[in-house]
């Protein structure tokens, strides 16, 4: 299994991927340098917004448009000229931390979770944000707040603490929006590198990518079983997320940040976005925030 680059581009902090399926675009942000990025597979051509803030994720909206979790609170974004509406902000009065992962769940929930700029131990959370703009917190005192999946039977969530080196899975009930009885799904191994953001494929299997870790590893929540290692030319990977008419292309985001002069030189691929066309399984449509109510 080879990754090849999709879009050639220098992200300080690549993050956050999600498929459009209407547009057959791939999208991701730079959570520090505040820009959205929208590379349309079919046209290949690569349109980028920037809003000059920190913006830790990004999900897509039933109306098309983008949610987003910004350093000024969640609001929609505008997918051609940016423009924001902000709707809410869990910790407004937390300036020392900002948003980082987010995705919806098969309600059309906003979840998203936040750290400390400085990454300081358990001062983080997860929230979900629903259609109404209820904000609820599901899980308090985490550290880096990364990966987020659900199950293809629904019935379970997963959940990446980065500094952890786990992935938990809690039972999780999408009608009360409520999630209990967590677990140690997958433990990873130092040698691997730190677990970052991830995904589900439709046979339920996690691919994780890893941070310091140059690889996309996918494993089997059931068992806690590595199946296979997606090797990378750069060594800080940070998420992943399946795309492609079929969902069968895997994209796969990087970064730059926390890299010396001489890595970076030894890594002139770090911030680009890698696709493994064909990778032989297949994802599941991203799960969209019901703003239905709120047009």
């Amino acid at each position: 299994m080879i990754a090849e680059i999709a879009v050639k581009i220098q992200c300080e902090l690549g993050e956050g991927p999600v498929w459009s399926r209407q547009h057959q675009t791939i999208c991701w942000v730079d959570i520090l340098k505040g820009e959205i990025h929208q590379y349309d597979t079919l046209k290949m051509h690569l349109y980028t917004l920037s809003l000059h803030t920190m913006i830790g994720a990004i999900a897509i909206c039933k109306s098309g448009r983008f949610i987003a979790a910004m350093q000024e609170g969640i609001g929609f974004v505008n997918r051609l000229d940016g423009k924001v509406e902000i709707i809410a902000h869990p910790e407004l009065k937390l300036s020392k931390n900002r948003f980082n992962d987010g995705k919806c769940d098969p309600e059309g929930r906003f979840w998203i979770g936040t750290m400390a700029i400085n990454e300081s131990t358990a001062a983080g959370n997860l929230y979900t944000l629903d259609q109404y703009f209820h904000v609820e917190r599901k899980i308090a005192n985490t550290t880096i707040s990364n990966g987020l999946a659900w199950s293809p039977d629904e019935q379970k969530f997963y959940y990446i603490d980065t500094p952890t080196m786990k992935v938990i899975a809690y039972k999780y009930n999408k009608e009360q929006n409520e999630i209990s009885m967590p677990s140690a799904a997958v433990t990873i191994g130092k040698e691997d590198g730190y677990p970052d953001g991830m995904t589900i494929d439709s046979e339920g299997m996690l691919w994780i990518a890893h941070w310091n870790g140059w690889q996309v590893t996918r494993w089997n929540p059931e068992t806690g079983r590595k199946l296979l290692a997606v090797k990378l030319p750069v060594a800080n990977v940070s998420s992943v997320v399946f795309g492609g008419a079929d969902l069968q292309d895997l994209y796969i985001t990087t970064t730059r940040k926390g890299l010396s002069h001489q890595q970076l030189e030894d890594q002139p691929l770090a911030g680009s976005l890698f696709v493994v066309k064909n990778c032989g399984y297949r994802g599941l449509k991203a799960f969209e925030f019901n703003d239905e109510q709120s047009d």
